[in-house]
């Protein structure tokens, strides 16, 4: 989410590599102790990690409420994210979290502003969002799949003639 280092967990470096089982291993011994010694630096500073992330995404959220009445903007911002959330495996399923918990945590400081109606808005905002963010996912999914076929074998190469 404009981030230098989103691009950095590909797709390539989660999935197995040929011939690994379908089954994923444990970790290790000794990556389940790096993994412990790493916790232990992130959890001193655990706030300042939630907060990098999530001014991320709040940034998101603030760049979509300002485009909402500029549908070509919104669309083409969303459907980006989305494209670049397929290059660091997060899919669509869990697309709509973020929008839940959004509204969990703005209706407490909204207090008595917030009303049902404005819930259904933010929920139709996010759904809408969201669906955006996966028609991208999906353009990139196919996108990706073109650049390893052969071109023989790509739908839009195939040959027509009778």
């Amino acid at each position: 989410m404009g981030c230098a280092i989103s691009g950095l967990a590909t797709k390539s470096e989660f999935a197995l590599k040929d011939g690994e089982e379908d089954a994923v291993a444990h970790p290790s011994e000794e990556q389940i102790q790096i993994i412990k010694d790493s916790w232990k630096v992130i959890r001193d500073d655990i706030a300042k990690v939630g907060i990098i992330m999530f001014v991320r995404v709040m940034s998101f959220i603030e760049k979509s409420v300002a485009r909402l009445d500029q549908p070509e903007r919104l669309e083409a911002l969303a459907v980006e994210l989305g494209k670049s959330h397929y290059h660091y495996n997060a899919p669509p399923k869990y697309y709509n979290y973020v929008g839940a918990e959004f509204i969990c945590a703005v209706r407490p400081i909204l207090k008595e502003k917030w009303t049902a109606e404005l819930e259904e808005a933010w929920k139709a905002t996010f759904q809408y969002v969201s669906s955006l963010m996966q028609q991208g996912y999906q353009e990139e999914s196919l996108r990706q799949r073109n650049l390893t076929m052969s071109p023989k074998d790509r739908p839009d190469k195939r040959s027509t003639a009778l």
